[in-house]
């Protein structure tokens, strides 16, 4: 059966079959507009932020011939609805979490983060020399898809707790949000795991519906306003060592572009994924230094926490082995993670190691 076969005799291609379609993306006097939808509220730090820079960098680009209309959570569909809308066609393209669709296909994981991953270097350097891209392509085929990385977060804090985690049996019981395969890893600890929109957290964790919860980091965290409800922070997870953003454009649509706007729209992601980025890491140690300043505990899990970690992780990823794309999209990971490990762990791990060691006895 070929990918278009299964598309329309999948649970999905039911679900696309019945659902009300839009019009082809509109025209005027030359003109083409495409409607993304996107996982997140207006104004949300680093992730609105990475869609409204796609956003404006494929109209600035194409001199306002391929433009955007850009909607949020709930003004077409709902946060975790983008990708079935897109495949579907009720939309023309998503900005989402790649690893919110795990429940469509597990190597959906990859392209956000998987537990014990790359970083967002590590990331890149798969996704543009490791066939990482291509895998992605493959995996959208079947879904209706052209799907391209387009920002990454770096590596995520290991969450908000409203109290210290001695060991990995106070995870037995606790309400925690993480999405993607870290959620289901949490789960092997007995963690009663919820997948929550961004929008929805902040109310969620006040109320007491949830115990924890992971989101970004400071920057983003900060302004979500959680060090206003929980003071436990530990500044380093498992589960989202560099996390990548995703745009996906029906494949219908993106054929029918012409190739000066599929080129636009591919080097828009490239560009979102370097800005976005930058814009993390330039302010998270100020976000942090903010956080502590309110009085929030900046903390590290134990060793046998991330051993406790490691061994379910392992559990979960053996898991989805049965499937093939998984499979392979595992092994070519795994192969680039570790040629750019080889070099970076003798190179900018230990020049940092150094440079911090020199700087601090000066």
């Amino acid at each position: 059966m070929d990918r278009r076969s299964f598309l329309k005799t999948s649970a999905l291609g039911g679900t696309a079959a019945a659902a009300t379609t839009l019009a082809a993306p509109a025209y005027a006097q030359g003109k083409r507009t495409l409607t993304m939808v996107t996982s997140w509220p207006r104004g949300f730090a680093v992730l609105d932020d990475a869609a409204t820079y796609l956003n404006n960098m494929v109209n600035e680009m194409s001199d306002g011939t391929l433009t955007i209309d850009k909607k949020a959570p709930g003004e077409l569909v709902g946060a975790f609805e983008v990708f079935d809308a897109v495949s579907s066609g009720q939309a023309d393209m998503y900005h989402s979490a790649d690893y919110y669709y795990i429940g469509q296909h597990p190597a959906y994981a990859y392209y956000t983060a998987v537990p014990f991953g790359g970083t967002a270097q590590e990331l890149t350097n798969w996704y543009h020399h490791g066939g990482g891209h291509d895998l992605h392509n493959e995996l959208g085929e079947i879904f209706n898809l052209k799907s391209f990385l387009a920002g990454n977060s770096g590596s995520q804090s290991g969450g908000w707790f409203r109290k210290e985690i001695g060991s990995a049996a106070d995870f037995n019981g606790l309400k925690f949000r993480m999405p993607g395969l870290g959620g289901k890893v949490l789960g092997k600890l007995g963690a009663s795991v919820q997948n929550i929109p961004g929008g929805e957290l902040y109310q969620a964790l006040s109320s007491g519906a949830l115990d924890g919860l992971e989101w970004v980091g400071p920057f983003a965290d900060e302004r979500a306003g959680f060090q206003e409800v929980a003071k436990v922070y530990y500044t380093a997870g498992f589960h989202e060592p560099g996390s990548g953003l995703a745009c996906a454009v029906n494949l219908d649509v993106f054929n029918d572009l012409s190739p000066a706007h599929q080129k636009i729209i591919e080097y828009s992601t490239m560009a979102t994924t370097h800005v976005q980025l930058a814009e993390t890491l330039a302010n998270n140690g100020a976000a942090l230094a903010r956080l502590q300043q309110q009085g929030v505990k900046t903390m590290q899990f134990t060793d046998d926490v991330w051993d406790a970690f490691g061994a379910a992780s392992k559990e979960v990823m053996d898991e989805n082995m049965g499937d093939e794309l998984f499979a392979k999209t595992r092994a070519s990971f795994e192969a680039s993670l570790t040629s750019s490990a080889e070099w970076l762990s003798k190179s900018d791990a230990f020049y940092v190691e150094q440079r911090e060691r020199v700087r601090n006895a000066s």
